[in-house]
């Protein structure tokens, strides 16, 4: 969704890199590129407006005349003002002292409040919580079914004594739906209400009498981000006529500009606490207003990453499997095929990707990658006995074609597949060892007491004695300490240039 104003930014700090020092006509460039770059990204005037000033006025500061650095410190101010207007800090839910805690969710028809009512559910259900849905909108043709449906899949009861369609009081099913949770200790309560198609009076004072009904804890927006400025508009009159807590934003997968995520939070003065940016129930969490200043930057968002791959992966499992690879020999395709499908149980490989800092120059690659190639590769693997999976020796001609038949491929793509594990088996290995031929002094992997291969010291033979003076020793140590880096800089250099990546990457991206 950022990636028109992630392109923008990129491109005016570029700019900057490399000066010494900045001008105050640098800083006005910069600041005019980056007014330029929101403006195309949708965010609302008076954002924009009261952003550029923040950032000019801490530009023309002495953070920034001072700084070793300068094209950095604007980054960073850039950086702390978009965490600003995004919200600044996290804002968790409140629960209620006596459950079950209410969460009205509030919105217009087509933001996808009925299938966001099941991922948050989802997701209390995942915190320890035993949520209850409640099917309050009874005007949208089959939204009662719809809620049953989504209530279903993410395994959360749904309270629905009303069919939908028309038929129904929507208040006194959210009223009903708390005695029925205290009387079966449900501690959460999601009421799902009715949306229009635009905002209108009837509309308002449904709203407002469920609100007045069930007191709720917290009152969330739902707001579709991919109509920009005019989800700022809808936030602001929901906000004047009934009120709320906070805003959800979905559909961030989506292409708009993105306007509506970085204005709505500074115009309402109200959080976006939580955001939805798939199809799937687990394409949710919660909005972390620095976490997606980082992704807007081009910075990655590595703790996104990290808490998504704690959650695929068992960390007895993973310590096992890193055995695995450092021995080299006894990682076959099985573990191969398990840490394949703990991957994708993180999400799409695009979006995973995307999170690694500079993958933002890389994204016309991201957006061609085949999702498909790891089923492929899947199907392989599956179409094999277990033995054969174990030890890839045994696998002769006749064998490889009948994997290849069983998995609709080639015999070339069994053959491509198997030497691109080996090969990545023997790099593994060499790592955990002690390091890559042709890279000099790269140490093992941690924990493995692995030493690198590059020349040593000889023992025994006495250190060149210094000269006497101290300032020519000083001087003499400092050359040499530059002599050292030019020489690993050197190294490095020569070792990447002869480093290529394994054919599946290449496939891949």
């Amino acid at each position: 969704m950022f990636a028109t104003l992630q392109d923008r930014l990129a491109a005016t700090f570029k700019t900057l890199r490399g000066k010494g020092r900045l001008s105050e006509a640098d800083i006005d460039a910069t600041c005019r590129d980056i007014r330029v770059a929101l403006l195309e990204a949708d965010v609302a005037l008076p954002v924009v407006r009261g952003f550029v000033a923040r950032v000019k006025e801490r530009a023309l500061g002495a953070e920034v005349s001072q700084a070793l650095n300068p094209a950095q410190q604007v980054i960073k101010i850039v950086n702390e003002e978009l965490i600003e207007i995004l919200g600044g800090q996290t804002r968790r839910v409140r629960l209620a002292k006596n459950p079950p805690t209410v969460v009205l969710l509030l919105g217009l028809q087509g933001s996808g409040k009925t299938t966001l009512a099941g991922k948050l559910a989802r997701w209390f259900r995942e915190q320890g919580h035993t949520p209850l849905l409640v099917a309050a909108d009874l005007q949208r043709p089959n939204a009662v079914t719809q809620l049953q449906i989504v209530g279903e899949r993410a395994g959360v009861p749904v309270f629905a004594p009303e069919p939908g369609n028309g038929v129904g009081d929507p208040v006194r099913v959210a009223r009903d739906s708390l005695e029925t949770a205290r009387a079966k200790l449900y501690d959460v309560v999601v009421v799902d209400t009715a949306g229009r198609l635009a905002i209108d009076e009837e509309l308002m004072r449904q709203a407002a009498d469920i609100r007045a009904a069930v007191s709720p804890d917290e009152v969330l927006l739902v707001v579709d981000a991919m109509i920009g400025q005019d989800s700022v508009v809808t936030a602001q009159t929901f906000q004047d006529r009934v009120g709320f807590d906070g805003v959800v934003l979905t559909k961030l997968d989506g292409d708009a500009r993105g306007g509506a995520a970085l204005s709505i939070a500074s115009v309402t003065g109200r959080p976006v606490m939580f955001a939805s940016n798939g199809e799937k129930l687990e394409d949710f969490d919660v909005f972390h207003p620095e976490r997606m200043a980082s992704r807007i930057l081009g910075m990655g968002d590595m703790l996104t990453l990290i808490e998504q791959a704690e959650k695929a992966f068992d960390r007895d499992e993973a310590a096992a499997m890193a055995a695995k690879l450092q021995s080299g020999t006894d990682f076959t395709l099985e573990d191969f095929l398990a840490q394949m499908q703990a991957v994708k149980k993180m999400g799409s490989l695009s979006k995973l990707l995307g999170m690694l800092p500079g993958m933002g120059e890389m994204r016309e690659q991201l957006d061609n990658l085949d999702e498909r190639e790891m089923d492929r590769v899947a199907a392989i693997i599956q179409s094999m006995t277990p033995e054969e999976r174990r030890d890839v020796k045994v696998l002769n001609a006749s064998r490889r074609a009948r994997i290849a038949r069983g998995s609709g491929t080639q015999v070339s793509d069994v053959n491509n597949l198997v030497d691109r594990f080996l090969e990545a088996r023997s790099m593994m290995s060499q790592l955990g060892r002690g390091g890559l031929p042709g890279m000099p002094g790269m140490p093992g992997l941690p924990g493995t007491g692995g030493r690198g291969r590059g020349k040593q010291p000889k023992q025994g033979k006495k250190a060149k004695r210094g000269s006497g003076n101290p300032a020519r020793r000083a001087q003499e140590a400092r050359e040499a300490q530059a002599r050292q880096a030019q020489a690993a800089e050197a190294a490095q250099e020569e070792a990447l240039s002869s480093f290529e990546l394994p054919k599946e990457f290449k496939d891949l991206i």
